[in-house]
């Protein structure tokens, strides 16, 4: 049976109470919602009726019902009114057709903030990587972010350290739009550090409010960056890593991968040298991203006003360069150019990294 569209706040709190009942994980949840047409009718259906739903074993059907599922779910509504926390419920408006992309969409998600439109093929690009990035996948990072932002690309990422980091602050600080998908609750930030950075994002999370992170939580959310994203960029990740991880539910769901190489005998590199073997498309900037996903290209960063020598130095950086290769570009004499590029470092214009001065 096709599940219907509700708009009905009964509806939403028998998605809550199916979440809340023991033995029920989000297949099951799927699977009697689609069989039923709705939470509703699931949680109404008698004994003989469910034992019809594929997937559910004799410890299922006896938790469905259940009143402790009920209270609960009473509960978490009442919790997200007083805490400004939107819920959305599978097959109610404003609940993102992107998820459909996956076999176990959560039943539930919990949203702090303004979702962003998540169509079934949405204008956004996941992006992650290892926490112990280097300062190449940082800059990185940081550059293809602000470019996909000022395309009007929203940036998907966990708000874990590293790479997640680098991909939020960047596009929200240069005027986009960012979603952070949580491993815990919206009203528990992990890392703790990044509590002003997700005042900034939108957040998402399938958890109920006050849940803390868990390990086994964070393979599960990658499966909805990846959803929510036309496409998936891995920056740096070792061979077992989240970002693999992501990147599988990525090719899942009929997503794009991107991988950007790496130094040769690099662990952080093995990952993204890998799915580049399995067919994942090159990337070096937003250019990339943006040309295979037929978005056009990405804007040119606003430049501040700066002296002459500053923006021709800063108009030298199309690629990563050293010293001496700015000297023959620009013309400068090495102090003037030393100066300048102090100058850019502090604006946070360029900075030097292996060697080469890069653009930021």
């Amino acid at each position: 049976m096709t599940a219907a569209v509700h708009t009905s706040a009964s509806e939403l709190r028998a998605l809550l109470t199916l979440r809340f009942t023991p033995q029920l994980g989000p297949r099951r949840i799927e699977s009697l919602r689609r069989h039923f047409g709705s939470a509703e009718a699931a949680l109404r259906a008698p004994l003989t009726t469910l034992r019809a739903v594929p997937g559910l074993d004799a410890k299922s059907l006896a938790a469905l019902g259940s009143a402790k599922a009920g209270e609960q779910a009473e509960a978490e509504l009442d919790k997200a009114r007083a805490e400004g926390v939107t819920l959305l419920g599978r097959g109610l408006e404003g609940y993102p057709p992107a998820l459909d992309a996956l076999g176990d969409p959560p039943p539930v998600l919990w949203v702090r903030g303004e979702l962003p439109s998540f169509p079934v093929v949405p204008r956004a690009v996941g992006i992650v990587g290892t926490r112990a990035a280097s300062p190449h996948a940082l800059s990185l990072t940081r550059a293809v972010a602000a470019d996909l932002a000022r395309a009007g690309v929203t940036v998907v990422s966990g708000l874990a350290r590293g790479v997640d980091t680098a991909a939020h602050e960047a596009s929200v600080e240069a005027g986009g739009v960012s979603v952070g998908v949580l491993g815990s609750a919206v009203n528990h930030i992990y890392p703790r550090e990044n509590e002003r950075l997700a005042a900034r994002l939108t957040l998402i999370s399938e958890y109920p409010l006050g849940t803390g992170p868990a390990q086994h939580h964070f393979p599960t959310r990658n499966r909805l960056i990846a959803a929510l994203s036309a496409g998936t960029l891995v920056v740096e990740g070792e061979l077992r890593s989240g970002s693999l991880i992501t990147a599988t539910h990525a090719l899942e769901c009929g997503r794009t991968v991107f991988a950007v190489p790496g130094r040769a005998g690099d662990p952080r590199a093995a990952g993204p040298h890998r799915l580049l073997r399995e067919g994942a498309v090159l990337t070096e900037s937003a250019a990339d991203l943006l040309t295979e996903l037929g978005w056009g290209e990405a804007p040119a960063a606003p430049l501040p006003d700066l002296p002459p020598d500053q923006a021709r130095v800063l108009a030298a950086l199309t690629a990563p360069a050293t010293l001496d290769d700015l000297h023959a570009v620009t013309g400068l004499p090495l102090p003037e150019l030393q100066t300048a590029l102090v100058m850019l470092h502090l604006m946070g214009l360029a900075e030097e990294v292996g060697g080469r001065w890069v653009r930021r």
